[in-house]
């Protein structure tokens, strides 16, 4: 009878992972399976089987070895001595994925060689030394890299801590309720205020009031800003380092017989924003977003939660946790705030390492060249030779790595929670300090003025000639007066003969007039001492005189003695006046060139203030943040100078310095009760701030938060330069320093612009822009909408100093939650403890039939004895002491206290690449 070799079939082990665990039986006589007789089955050479030493927790491997054959070209796989005979089961861990394939069959006696028999696969059935029959297909396994469970007791090498609070409603603070009270119709007049804090209408609500208020702010959500009161949950995330595969191809290279190629391999990290900034050197950082500066997951998630601004933040252990804000809950049970803060948690964290993760994905680029000589470069270097005779494929396949991420509760705090208003109200602001240089006004000349023109004499020489018309004075030599009958004409009576006439009028051509002036008189005239007398030169018949139509000077003689010469010489001086045309030509002149002068002043200083403002906006947008670590530190400072100034108010804190010792007793005891370095605060957006119903209009008066210096000029007659001078109008100014000189900036620059209606309509749209150039770094959150910005400091102080309120949670210091309890009760007032609590499923027992107030002090006991047992510490830094745990299925839905509760692997590239050799089908093209 010969040996039957069946398949018995395939299994799975959480120890395995993907893999499955395959099993066959062999079956046979005493004699042919004797006991003590090992068997081993011998598979292809490329069927994956993996090492059975690899899963010593799978007890169906105990005493399975695999080893090659490279003789035959096969791997065997051997059981241990059968136990008794005529069976043996052979088991082995393989893909699941399954074909037909050839199978042979060995066996060997204790100590012996090994020795091919043959066999069949069904009784009665054809025997033969190979035979057909199920086999694991030769493929890879469905997922990449060893199971989890091989990296048990792995310690984490980082870690982040989370935390996650709810408002525990029920209870009904006095402060609170006094502010809703006075915002409700009827419920201001007996509405809570401080000294009312306790009495029986009010732990029952039957205050009038009071049950105004409860009953408007019934809803979990709403009643959340009633109570004084909640619960924090915190939670650490661990991440753990798993091994590494080989991922998708990055390349293909192929290398003829007996060839050789050198790949250069670059690895870069993607970029899209330049930001250069100067300290005692020059550093020039690329950044493309704002997670690809880290390579690491638990890096990115700690910068990550740095930037978020939806996070609250408390200093725990001499780290930062990061606290989310979960919905109120009217649960008081510590194991059902557990479970939903587990699952606000798994959320949140697996959304964030998502993220990361495919960031850092992202941010690794690969490139080769190849090339055919030896290139002297610092790159990494790869020599691929070929020494067969066919053609040899290499796949080019990064290097990825798996990272394990693991969720556990680390505790639970009794918080006291209250509300602040106006955030950072007396948080000063940096201003920066920049010095504009003047215009340089060298490169232009005043012009000089031409002076107006002025009254200016002209010399004129003229001779007046011996005229004789009648008498026997050819000599000249006589003496003349005017004739009686005609002026014009000049007598000599003679004694004998016929009397002597010389003309006595005449008219004298004068010279061109000057261009701009007209001839006023005659101002002098030299007779050179000639016996001559001229009649008036305004005389009535001499009119006008002289003649500026002609240009001529009349002169009649009233008197001459010529001295025997035939003509006198004359020398005048004419008197020329400007005419008001030219004078006002050379205003003109002058003004004009006045005003080109100060357009060209005004011009340069346009300039200079354009580049000034793009300078100046430059130096805001490039400034330096401060430390966000400083930025919190204010704030909480800021929270908790607010927090004692409202102690003050309501009488629990001192308000003199004198006596001393007051203020330092109830400084202790706060410190005493409440951990006040771990106090956080989330801020409320600044929608919910209270405003007008209808704020004003945006128009061409209004301003932004931080205006831009307007070009503050005067015009020539000493009047303000307007803001919005008409089109095509010429604007003289007079220089004057620019208004940025004297100035610092507090904030990113704004101005009112005005736009076209959309839609046709004829009115247009203002609004408050704010300045930004090419060479500026993006404006910071809130510019778009107006809000307080604070130039050196993150997106998250910028969200505070604009924030409605700030909400502040303190939680109490372990140990003190009975303490503290009773002091908030003193404080805020025992609304509604009287009230019965809700008892909801999973609620302890003890929670049955209790008041409000009464289950409040139950679970202050239950988180005192919580927090102080040293074996529940323990359990919080379990995972430091043991290592990695692998959580089967991966998430528990009802977690407990302490536990771990969620589990997930995330894949991350490396900067290594590695060549792999493949081989394909010339027929299919598929890879064999």
């Amino acid at each position: 009878m010969a040996l039957v070799v069946s398949f018995v079939g395939i299994s799975s082990h959480a120890a395995v992972g993907a893999y499955r665990i395959w099993s066959y039986k062999i079956n046979g006589t005493g004699a042919e399976l004797p006991q003590g007789q090992r068997v081993a089955l011998a598979f292809p050479s490329n069927v994956n089987v993996q090492d059975p030493a690899l899963f010593p927790s799978v007890a169906q491997l105990d005493g399975t070895f695999v080893w090659q054959d490279p003789g035959s070209g096969r791997q065997r796989v051997a059981s241990a001595a059968s136990s008794q005979a005529g069976q043996v089961t052979v088991s082995f861990v393989a893909p699941a994925q399954a074909s037909d394939g050839n199978l042979q069959l060995y066996t060997s006696a204790s100590g012996a060689a090994w020795t091919q028999v043959p066999f069949a696969t069904a009784s009665g059935g054809a025997t033969g030394t190979t035979q057909t029959l199920i086999l694991p297909a030769p493929v890879a396994p469905s997922v990449t890299g060893r199971p989890v469970y091989d990296f048990e007791g792995a310690l984490p090498y980082a870690t982040e801590l989370f935390g996650v609070y709810q408002p525990v409603i029920g209870w009904i603070s006095q402060h609170p309720a006094q502010s809703a009270a006075l915002a409700l119709p009827g419920a201001g007049a007996g509405g809570p205020h401080p000294g009312q804090a306790a009495g029986a209408g009010r732990g029952t609500l039957s205050d009038e009031a009071l049950a105004a208020v409860a009953g408007h702010y019934s809803s979990p959500a709403a009643a959340g800003g009633l109570s004084p009161v909640g619960l924090m949950n915190l939670f650490r995330q661990y991440f753990f380092e798993f091994d590494t595969f080989l991922g998708a191809p990055a390349g293909h290279i192929w290398v003829s017989p007996g060839g050789t190629v050198e790949v250069i391999e670059s690895s870069t990290r993607r970029t899209l924003v330049e930001r250069l900034s100067e300290i005692s050197e020059e550093i020039s950082r690329k950044t493309e977003e704002s997670l690809t500066d880290q390579d690491d997951i638990a890096e990115a998630v700690k910068e990550d939660n740095a930037t978020d601004t939806k996070l609250g933040v408390s200093a725990t252990g001499g780290v930062n946790a990061k606290i989310f804000h979960a919905d109120a809950s009217a649960n008081f049970s510590v194991e059902n705030t557990v479970k939903r803060g587990a699952e606000a948690t798994h959320k949140h964290t697996r959304t964030q390492t998502a993220k990361v993760t495919s960031e850092i994905k992202r941010n690794y680029r690969t490139s080769f060249r190849t090339v055919t000589e030896t290139v002297d470069t610092s790159s990494r270097r790869y020599v691929l030779q070929n020494n067969g005779m066919e053609l040899a494929n290499y796949e080019l396949r990064r290097k990825m790595r798996k990272v394990g991420v693991q969720l556990q509760h680390v505790g639970s705090r009794l918080c006291w929670q209250l509300y602040l208003g106006e955030p950072g109200a007396d948080l000063g602001l940096g201003d920066l300090v920049h010095v504009v240089e003047a215009p340089d006004l060298t490169s232009i000349n005043r012009p000089e003025k031409l002076p107006p023109l002025e009254a200016k004499q002209v010399p004129f020489h003229f001779d007046i000639p011996f005229l004789h018309d009648a008498g026997p004075d050819d000599d000249a030599e006589e003496t003349y007066t005017p004739h009686p009958d005609n002026r014009c004409r000049g007598l000599n009576e003679s004694t004998a003969g016929t009397d002597d006439t010389i003309q006595f009028c005449f008219e004298v051509p004068l010279p061109p007039v000057p261009k701009g002036y007209e001839l006023d008189c005659v101002a002098s005239l030299d007779k050179h001492g000639a016996q001559v007398e001229f009649a008036p030169f305004d005389a009535d018949d001499l009119r006008p005189n002289p003649d500026t139509a002609k240009n001529t000077l009349k002169l009649r003689l009233t008197y001459a003695n010529f001295q025997g010469r035939k003509s006198l010489p004359f020398d005048a001086v004419l008197l020329y006046r400007p005419t008001e045309e030219a004078n006002r030509e050379i205003e003109k002149i002058n003004a004009d060139a006045e005003a080109a002068y100060r357009n060209e002043v005004a011009r340069l200083q346009r300039e200079a203030y354009g580049k000034a403002v793009r300078e100046r906006l430059r130096l805001v947008s490039s400034l330096r943040a401060r430390p966000a670590e400083d930025l919190r530190r204010e704030e909480r400072r800021w929270v908790f100078r607010s927090i004692i100034r409202l102690l003050e108010k309501w009488g629990q804190y001192p308000t003199s310095p004198e006596p001393a010792q007051g203020v330092y007793l109830e400084a202790e005891k706060i410190q005493r009760l409440f951990d006040v370095d771990e106090m956080l605060y989330f801020v409320a957006p600044d929608f919910w701030r209270p405003g007008p119903v209808n704020p004003p209009a945006v128009d061409r008066d209004s301003v932004g938060r931080y205006p831009v210096p307007p070009e503050e000029s005067s015009l020539a007659d000493g009047t303000a330069t307007p803001s919005r001078p008409q089109a095509g109008s010429v604007v003289e100014v007079v220089p004057r320093p620019l208004p940025l000189s004297g100035q610092t900036v507090a904030g990113w620059y704004s101005r009112v612009d005005e736009y076209q209606a959309a839609g046709g309509q004829p009115s247009p749209e203002w609004r408050v822009n704010y300045l930004i150039t090419e060479q500026t770094q993006p404006a910071p959150l809130g510019s778009s909408l107006g809000w307080l910005i604070q130039i050196d400091a993150d997106a998250r102080r910028n969200e505070f100093l604009n924030a409605a309120w700030v909400k502040v949670v303190m939680p109490v210091r372990p140990g003190q939650e009975a303490l503290a309890l009773e002091w908030l009760i003193q404080l805020e007032g025992d609304g509604g403890h009287s009230t019965p609590y809700d008892f909801r499923p999973g609620d302890p027992d003890a929670f049955r039939g209790k008041t409000v107030g009464e289950v409040l002090k139950l679970l202050a006991k239950q988180l005192q004895d919580s927090n102080t047992d040293v074996d529940k510490t323990l359990a919080a830094e379990k995972v430091f002491e043991t290592g990695f745990d692998p959580l089967v299925g991966g998430f528990r839905k009802d977690p407990k206290p302490f536990e771990v509760f969620d589990q997930w692997i995330e894949v991350l590239p490396t900067d290594q690449i590695a060549a792999v050799m493949v081989r394909y089908d010339p027929r299919t093209g598929q890879q064999v």
